[in-house]
Protein backbone atom coordinates (compact mmCIF):
# COMPACT_ATOMS: atom_id res chain seq x y z
CA UNK A 1 0.00 0.00 0.00
CA UNK A 2 1.31 3.35 -1.07
CA UNK A 3 0.79 6.95 1.25
CA UNK A 4 0.04 9.53 -1.80
CA UNK A 5 -3.68 9.91 -0.72
CA UNK A 6 -3.06 9.05 2.64
CA UNK A 7 -6.22 9.69 4.65
CA UNK A 8 -7.99 11.65 1.82
CA UNK A 9 -11.60 11.34 1.25
CA UNK A 10 -12.63 10.85 -2.51
CA UNK A 11 -15.43 10.91 -4.40
CA UNK A 12 -15.27 8.70 -7.50
CA UNK A 13 -17.98 8.97 -10.37
CA UNK A 14 -18.37 6.81 -13.42
CA UNK A 15 -17.54 3.20 -12.44
CA UNK A 16 -19.77 0.98 -14.76
CA UNK A 17 -17.48 -1.65 -15.37
CA UNK A 18 -13.75 -3.16 -14.10
CA UNK A 19 -12.24 -1.92 -18.08
CA UNK A 20 -12.83 2.12 -16.66
CA UNK A 21 -10.61 4.56 -16.11
CA UNK A 22 -12.97 5.30 -13.19
CA UNK A 23 -12.41 2.30 -11.67
CA UNK A 24 -8.92 1.81 -12.08
CA UNK A 25 -8.86 5.42 -10.46
CA UNK A 26 -10.83 4.15 -7.48
CA UNK A 27 -8.77 0.91 -7.04
CA UNK A 28 -5.21 3.37 -6.79
CA UNK A 29 -7.12 6.05 -4.59
CA UNK A 30 -7.66 2.84 -2.15
CA UNK A 31 -4.69 1.68 -2.59
CA UNK A 32 -2.68 4.66 -2.37
CA UNK A 33 -4.15 5.16 1.19
CA UNK A 34 -7.71 7.03 0.67
CA UNK A 35 -11.30 6.26 1.54
CA UNK A 36 -13.97 6.01 -1.35
CA UNK A 37 -17.69 6.82 -2.33
CA UNK A 38 -18.58 5.90 -5.59
CA UNK A 39 -21.77 7.50 -7.18
CA UNK A 40 -23.19 5.09 -10.19
CA UNK A 41 -26.50 5.54 -12.04
CA UNK A 42 -28.98 3.59 -13.28
CA UNK A 43 -27.68 -0.12 -13.16
CA UNK A 44 -26.87 0.86 -9.39
CA UNK A 45 -26.47 -3.60 -8.88
CA UNK A 46 -23.60 -3.52 -11.67
CA UNK A 47 -21.65 -0.38 -9.91
CA UNK A 48 -22.09 -2.61 -6.54
CA UNK A 49 -20.96 -5.43 -8.22
CA UNK A 50 -18.15 -3.82 -9.66
CA UNK A 51 -17.37 -1.87 -6.18
CA UNK A 52 -16.55 -5.15 -4.71
CA UNK A 53 -13.67 -5.46 -6.93
CA UNK A 54 -12.05 -3.31 -5.43
CA UNK A 55 -9.33 -3.24 -2.73
CA UNK A 56 -11.93 -2.53 -0.14
CA UNK A 57 -15.54 -1.79 0.36
CA UNK A 58 -16.46 1.41 -1.07
CA UNK A 59 -20.49 2.34 -0.56
CA UNK A 60 -21.94 3.30 -4.06
CA UNK A 61 -24.44 6.52 -4.07
CA UNK A 62 -27.14 6.85 -6.42
CA UNK A 63 -26.74 10.03 -8.72
CA UNK A 64 -28.48 11.64 -11.42
CA UNK A 65 -26.15 14.73 -12.70
CA UNK A 66 -29.03 16.26 -14.73
CA UNK A 67 -31.35 15.52 -11.24
CA UNK A 68 -31.33 18.95 -9.52
CA UNK A 69 -32.57 16.76 -6.32
CA UNK A 70 -30.23 14.16 -6.65
CA UNK A 71 -27.66 16.89 -6.65
CA UNK A 72 -29.15 18.92 -3.96
CA UNK A 73 -29.41 15.66 -1.66
CA UNK A 74 -25.60 14.68 -2.48
CA UNK A 75 -23.63 16.05 0.26
CA UNK A 76 -26.20 14.30 2.55
CA UNK A 77 -25.66 11.18 1.09
CA UNK A 78 -21.62 11.57 0.97
CA UNK A 79 -22.14 12.57 4.77
CA UNK A 80 -23.54 8.96 5.58
CA UNK A 81 -20.21 7.46 5.00
CA UNK A 82 -17.47 10.48 5.19
CA UNK A 83 -17.27 13.79 6.78
CA UNK A 84 -15.70 15.71 3.65
CA UNK A 85 -14.14 15.45 0.73
CA UNK A 86 -10.62 16.24 -0.38
CA UNK A 87 -11.47 15.04 -4.38
CA UNK A 88 -13.82 14.39 -6.86
CA UNK A 89 -13.69 12.65 -9.88
CA UNK A 90 -15.89 13.00 -12.75
CA UNK A 91 -15.89 10.38 -15.25
CA UNK A 92 -18.95 11.31 -17.08
CA UNK A 93 -20.21 11.49 -20.75
CA UNK A 94 -22.88 10.90 -22.98
CA UNK A 95 -23.93 11.77 -26.51
CA UNK A 96 -27.13 10.35 -28.27
CA UNK A 97 -26.14 8.23 -31.04
CA UNK A 98 -27.95 11.24 -33.57
CA UNK A 99 -24.53 13.46 -32.39
CA UNK A 100 -22.10 11.23 -32.81
CA UNK A 101 -20.81 8.70 -36.01
CA UNK A 102 -20.51 11.26 -38.49
CA UNK A 103 -23.90 13.14 -38.69
CA UNK A 104 -22.39 16.66 -37.26
CA UNK A 105 -23.88 18.63 -39.94
CA UNK A 106 -28.02 17.11 -39.30
CA UNK A 107 -27.80 16.39 -35.55
CA UNK A 108 -31.01 18.14 -33.51
CA UNK A 109 -30.52 20.82 -30.84
CA UNK A 110 -31.99 18.43 -28.62
CA UNK A 111 -29.24 16.27 -28.97
CA UNK A 112 -26.74 18.64 -28.74
CA UNK A 113 -27.87 19.88 -25.83
CA UNK A 114 -27.88 16.28 -23.61
CA UNK A 115 -24.36 15.84 -24.89
CA UNK A 116 -23.37 19.35 -23.51
CA UNK A 117 -25.67 18.89 -20.48
CA UNK A 118 -24.29 15.03 -19.36
CA UNK A 119 -20.59 15.74 -20.59
CA UNK A 120 -19.86 19.36 -19.60
CA UNK A 121 -22.22 21.31 -17.52
CA UNK A 122 -22.38 17.91 -15.51
CA UNK A 123 -18.97 19.31 -14.19
CA UNK A 124 -19.87 22.39 -12.82
CA UNK A 125 -23.07 21.05 -11.54
CA UNK A 126 -20.96 17.86 -9.62
CA UNK A 127 -18.73 20.63 -8.07
CA UNK A 128 -21.03 23.21 -7.10
CA UNK A 129 -23.16 20.21 -5.40
CA UNK A 130 -19.95 18.86 -3.25
CA UNK A 131 -18.87 22.64 -2.52
CA UNK A 132 -20.28 21.87 0.95
CA UNK A 133 -18.06 19.19 1.51
CA UNK A 134 -15.02 20.80 0.45
CA UNK A 135 -14.31 23.45 3.08
CA UNK A 136 -10.72 22.80 3.53
CA UNK A 137 -9.88 22.80 -0.25
CA UNK A 138 -9.47 20.02 -2.61
CA UNK A 139 -9.15 18.47 -6.17
CA UNK A 140 -11.62 18.34 -8.81
CA UNK A 141 -10.53 15.93 -11.84
CA UNK A 142 -12.33 15.66 -14.66
CA UNK A 143 -11.62 12.72 -17.65
CA UNK A 144 -11.08 14.44 -20.98
CA UNK A 145 -10.60 13.51 -24.84
CA UNK A 146 -8.25 15.83 -26.54
CA UNK A 147 -10.72 18.70 -27.98
CA UNK A 148 -8.06 20.68 -29.75
CA UNK A 149 -8.81 18.73 -33.05
CA UNK A 150 -11.57 17.55 -34.90
CA UNK A 151 -11.55 13.48 -34.92
CA UNK A 152 -13.29 10.91 -37.08
CA UNK A 153 -17.11 10.12 -35.96
CA UNK A 154 -16.46 11.79 -32.68
CA UNK A 155 -18.92 15.12 -33.71
CA UNK A 156 -20.30 16.80 -31.11
CA UNK A 157 -18.77 14.82 -28.07
CA UNK A 158 -16.09 16.39 -29.19
CA UNK A 159 -18.09 19.89 -28.99
CA UNK A 160 -18.93 18.57 -25.46
CA UNK A 161 -15.40 17.57 -24.57
CA UNK A 162 -14.71 21.11 -25.79
CA UNK A 163 -16.76 22.74 -23.64
CA UNK A 164 -15.43 20.01 -20.64
CA UNK A 165 -12.36 21.64 -20.82
CA UNK A 166 -13.56 25.60 -21.10
CA UNK A 167 -15.67 24.56 -17.49
CA UNK A 168 -12.71 23.02 -15.84
CA UNK A 169 -11.01 26.53 -16.57
CA UNK A 170 -13.71 28.45 -15.55
CA UNK A 171 -13.95 25.87 -12.13
CA UNK A 172 -10.32 26.78 -11.60
CA UNK A 173 -11.30 30.73 -12.01
CA UNK A 174 -14.11 30.73 -9.75
CA UNK A 175 -12.58 28.16 -7.28
CA UNK A 176 -9.64 29.02 -6.56
CA UNK A 177 -9.94 31.42 -3.78
CA UNK A 178 -11.39 28.50 -1.92
CA UNK A 179 -8.15 26.65 -2.36
CA UNK A 180 -10.03 23.89 -4.93
CA UNK A 181 -7.99 23.38 -8.23
CA UNK A 182 -9.80 21.53 -11.10
CA UNK A 183 -7.94 19.69 -14.16
CA UNK A 184 -8.49 17.12 -16.73
CA UNK A 185 -6.62 14.26 -18.10
CA UNK A 186 -6.66 14.00 -21.76
CA UNK A 187 -6.62 10.41 -21.80
CA UNK A 188 -6.38 8.56 -24.96
CA UNK A 189 -8.84 5.92 -26.44
CA UNK A 190 -9.47 3.08 -23.63
CA UNK A 191 -12.38 -0.18 -24.94
CA UNK A 192 -14.32 0.82 -22.05
CA UNK A 193 -18.09 0.64 -22.14
CA UNK A 194 -18.23 4.12 -23.90
CA UNK A 195 -15.78 3.41 -26.42
CA UNK A 196 -17.96 1.34 -27.35
CA UNK A 197 -21.26 3.35 -27.97
CA UNK A 198 -18.88 5.24 -30.15
CA UNK A 199 -19.40 4.42 -34.26
CA UNK A 200 -16.26 4.01 -35.51
CA UNK A 201 -13.94 3.48 -32.68
CA UNK A 202 -11.49 1.38 -34.89
CA UNK A 203 -10.42 4.71 -36.14
CA UNK A 204 -9.24 6.18 -33.23
CA UNK A 205 -7.48 2.90 -33.04
CA UNK A 206 -5.63 3.48 -36.17
CA UNK A 207 -4.69 6.75 -35.44
CA UNK A 208 -2.99 5.65 -32.33
CA UNK A 209 -1.52 2.90 -33.87
CA UNK A 210 0.35 4.66 -36.04
CA UNK A 211 0.99 8.09 -34.35
CA UNK A 212 1.56 7.39 -30.66
CA UNK A 213 5.49 7.76 -30.29
CA UNK A 214 4.91 5.89 -26.82
CA UNK A 215 3.59 2.24 -26.98
CA UNK A 216 -0.54 2.80 -26.53
CA UNK A 217 -2.32 -0.03 -25.23
CA UNK A 218 -6.31 0.58 -25.87
CA UNK A 219 -6.96 -2.52 -23.20
CA UNK A 220 -5.10 -0.51 -20.53
CA UNK A 221 -6.44 2.76 -18.16
CA UNK A 222 -3.80 2.15 -15.33
CA UNK A 223 -2.11 5.31 -17.24
CA UNK A 224 -4.83 7.30 -17.41
CA UNK A 225 -6.12 6.41 -13.69
CA UNK A 226 -2.48 7.02 -12.67
CA UNK A 227 -2.92 10.66 -14.09
CA UNK A 228 -6.06 10.86 -12.25
CA UNK A 229 -4.71 9.85 -8.74
CA UNK A 230 -1.61 12.14 -9.10
CA UNK A 231 -4.07 15.20 -9.45
CA UNK A 232 -5.88 14.37 -6.81
CA UNK A 233 -2.80 14.09 -5.00
CA UNK A 234 -0.66 17.04 -2.93
CA UNK A 235 1.70 16.44 -5.57
CA UNK A 236 0.04 19.46 -7.52
CA UNK A 237 -0.69 21.96 -5.01
CA UNK A 238 -0.34 24.60 -7.45
CA UNK A 239 -1.48 23.58 -10.61
CA UNK A 240 -4.43 24.23 -11.80
CA UNK A 241 -6.94 24.85 -15.07
CA UNK A 242 -4.62 22.48 -16.50
CA UNK A 243 -5.13 19.45 -19.07
CA UNK A 244 -2.38 16.65 -18.33
CA UNK A 245 -2.03 14.37 -21.23
CA UNK A 246 -2.07 10.53 -21.19
CA UNK A 247 -1.89 9.81 -24.52
CA UNK A 248 1.37 7.98 -25.52
CA UNK A 249 2.20 11.93 -26.72
CA UNK A 250 -0.12 11.40 -29.90
CA UNK A 251 -1.54 15.03 -28.87
CA UNK A 252 1.84 16.35 -29.76
CA UNK A 253 2.59 14.85 -33.26
CA UNK A 254 1.70 16.35 -36.44
CA UNK A 255 -0.24 14.08 -39.05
Amino acid sequence: MGTLLLGKRILVTGVITDASIAYHAARLAQEEGADVVLTGYGRLSLVERVADRLPKPAPVIELDVTDARQLAALPDRVREHLDGLDGVVHSIAFGPAAALGGNFLHTDWEDVATAVQVSAFSYKALATACLPLMQDGGSLVGIDFDATVAWPSYDWMGVSKAALEATSRYLARHLGGRGIRSNLVAAGPIRTMAAKSIPGFADFEAIWETRSPLPWDLRDPEPAARGVVALLSDWFPRTTGEIVHVDGGVHAMGA
